[in-house]
């Protein structure tokens, strides 16, 4: 990979008769890093399904229409109604979502569900409330599949607020029904409410409507719970620029940026939902373009970028969808503090919690098969030092757009 020296400047932009600064669009030569890794992207083999390559002891989900739910549901009901008849009481069969059951792939590069199963006995002490849970779950989805309505997770847990006590009690339950009737948690017709938010070259029909994510003011478009409602996915973007907080994403969008590198930028304000997770994936397939990460240089944005990557432990029965693999990691690296000369004032020293959490991540093997990402990891681990995006502040509130980030990619400085 080329390198350019940190402190090296561009031309500024001119302004515009009203102040704003009029993006100059990047040259081929800027952009040239950029193309040679989109080649490489588009040579690329898909990366083969668990049939392919006939692993047996895997869980994997698939997306269902509604009826198929309302179907399932009503035969596990109906074995739950047979069981109480001849006496012998109800249990729930479905696949453990235990640590202890999941394992990463490195030729699929994401982590996985194993077949292992955990028993929910309505008779016995310890898990008799989980168990009247999941029947009160299975009742309400069975409701809205068969009104062909969605909902979302907040609606849901008011139905029975007694009964749940707690959003995460009904949360949980509902990623265990999605394993037991072998369906995508999209498909129980729950969602979250919306929260990454996209701008940028990129256009699209929503429901019918037609998108343009260029005509978005400075605050993008809100991605939609129902990505599915996504249709013909077009534009001339680059790469997408996936970034991990809103104020980095809001710098971004007001500076125009994707104007002058034609790109998507995307966020999911930290750690992202499942609709953002989606999107992305269909964005990386629709344009088949590259994707560079913009994080924290601490252990949490490291985490949160591995959720996109290798998809998260919890709903690792559905990484086949959600899971996007092969992100370059741009920054903020713990290299960058000293190669941009990052001051002490804008770095701080890593928590106990932090220093556990990238010590956890040393151990995963989708950092290992990294060497560079383990170099970069060592590094924070070794100086006890993090810093945020907005760190590069220091030098100027545009330092980001107009310095930082022209540099990382003219130099094709990704890991």
């Amino acid at each position: 990979m080329a390198d350019v020296e940190a402190g090296a400047k561009r031309a500024p932009p001119k302004a515009s008769g009203k102040g704003r600064k009029e993006p100059k669009l990047a040259s081929e030569a800027e952009l040239k890093q950029v193309a040679t890794l989109q080649k490489e992207l588009s040579q690329k083999e898909e990366a083969p399904s668990t049939a392919m390559l006939g692993l047996q002891d895997v869980k994997e989900v698939v997306e269902m229409e509604d009826d198929e739910v309302a179907t399932s549901i009503e035969q596990a009901m109906l074995a739950t109604a047979l069981s109480i008849l001849s006496g012998q009481g109800f249990q729930y069969e479905f696949p453990s979502r235990d640590p202890s059951n999941q394992s990463y792939i490195a030729a699929l590069d994401r982590i996985v569900l194993k077949s292992a199963t955990k028993v929910r006995v309505f008779a016995n002490i310890s898990s008799v409330r989980k168990a009247a849970i999941m029947t009160r779950v299975l009742e309400l989805i069975h409701q809205v599949v068969r009104k062909g309505i969605h909902i979302t997770k907040r609606d849901l847990f008011y139905t029975d607020v007694k009964l749940f006590e707690k959003q995460n009690e009904s949360d949980g339950v509902l990623d265990d029904v999605a394993c037991m009737i072998g369906c995508t948690r999209t498909s129980l017709n729950v969602v979250a409410s919306d929260k990454g938010v996209v701008i940028g070259r990129i256009t699209y029909e929503e429901d019918g409507d037609f998108i343009d994510c260029t005509k978005m003011g400075v605050g993008g478009k809100a991605i939609p719970s129902l990505v599915n409602k996504i249709k013909n996915v077009k534009g001339d973007a680059k790469f997408v620029l996936l970034v991990e907080k809103d104020a980095a994403f809001m710098r971004l969008a007001e500076d125009r940026f994707y104007n002058q590198y034609p790109c998507v930028i995307i966020t999911g304000k930290g750690q992202p939902d499942v609709a953002t997770r989606l999107f992305l994936k269909m964005i990386k397939t629709s344009l088949k373009i590259p994707i560079l990460g913009l994080f924290d240089s601490d252990p949490h944005g490291l985490k949160i970028l591995s959720v996109y990557m290798s998809s998260s432990k919890n709903m690792s029965y559905d990484s086949s969808s959600l899971a996007t693999s092969d992100i370059k990691w741009l920054g903020v690296r713990p290299s960058d503090l000293k190669k941009y000369k990052i001051p002490d004032q804008c770095r701080l020293p890593m928590t106990e919690d932090d220093i556990l959490v990238g010590e956890r991540l040393l151990k995963e093997e989708f950092i290992m098969k990294n060497p560079e990402w383990v170099k970069e990891l060592e590094l924070m681990l070794r100086t006890k030092e993090k810093a945020e995006i907005q760190a590069l502040s220091n030098f100027g509130f545009q330092y980001l757009t107009e310095q930082y980030l022209p540099q990382k990619i003219a130099a094709g400085d990704w890991i």
